[in-house]
């Protein structure tokens, strides 16, 4: 049975380094990630990512098990990107994912892209969502991207952003309907898949449910 969060956070807490490396092994990805889509620069995203496990170290004594730790882990990677936000004082752009890099003349390129198409198609619309959500309030694009990207409940954001339930899900369901609304107007269909192999939430958008 794999060692559980809650086991290694005891160990960590106790003077154990090495079970607080695989709390990095373990949750370095999600961390980048979320500060990736939040600040749209991938060396902030690790500066912030790296930044967030050494002050976990530091206070990784103190942890009370209140809540769980990716949710511990989380909010110290918010609190240091807002802090970038207001440092920086300027429009957050979402550059295009790392892995988009291949254009179309080289999909052409490869007779065995069987579905270069599509790929394209893929890779256009994920760079529209990205544009578009880089638009949004950060308030709004914060709750999506735990919503949609990291499947977090309507009632662990709340706990995040500090604010009543019913405040995350207008969050959510107003970006949503902000994001469904720009890709309409420039002809793209919703319901396609969004990128990083998550399910389109245009498909929820009508079912935020006060039950959730």
């Amino acid at each position: 049975m794999a060692i559980t969060d809650d086991q290694l956070v005891a160990l960590a807490a106790g003077g154990d380094t090495d079970a607080f490396n695989q709390l990095v092994v373990r949750w370095e990805r999600p961390i980048f990630a979320l500060a990736y889509r939040v600040l749209g620069q991938e060396d902030d995203a690790r500066d912030v990512c790296q930044e967030a496990f050494l002050r976990a170290f530091r206070s990784i004594g103190g942890f009370k098990g209140q809540a769980k730790f990716s949710s511990w882990l989380y909010r110290i990677a918010l609190n240091l990107c807002r802090d970038w936000i207001r440092r920086e004082r300027r429009v957050t752009m979402v550059a295009p994912p790392v892995d988009a890099d291949t254009g179309p003349l080289d999909i052409l390129a490869d007779p065995d892209s069987y579905a270069s198409e599509e790929a394209v198609m893929r890779r256009e619309l994920g760079r529209a969502v990205e544009r578009i959500m880089a638009g949004l309030p950060e308030e709004q694009r914060t709750a999506i991207v735990l919503k949609e990207y990291h499947g977090l409940t309507f009632q662990e954001i709340a706990d995040l952003q500090g604010c009543p339930l019913s405040t995350v899900k207008t969050r959510v369901y107003q970006g949503l309907a902000a994001l469904r609304g720009h890709l309409e107007r420039r002809g793209i269909r919703p319901g396609t898949a969004l990128p990083e192999r998550r399910p389109s939430p245009f498909s929820r958008l009508t079912a935020v449910r006060d039950s959730e």
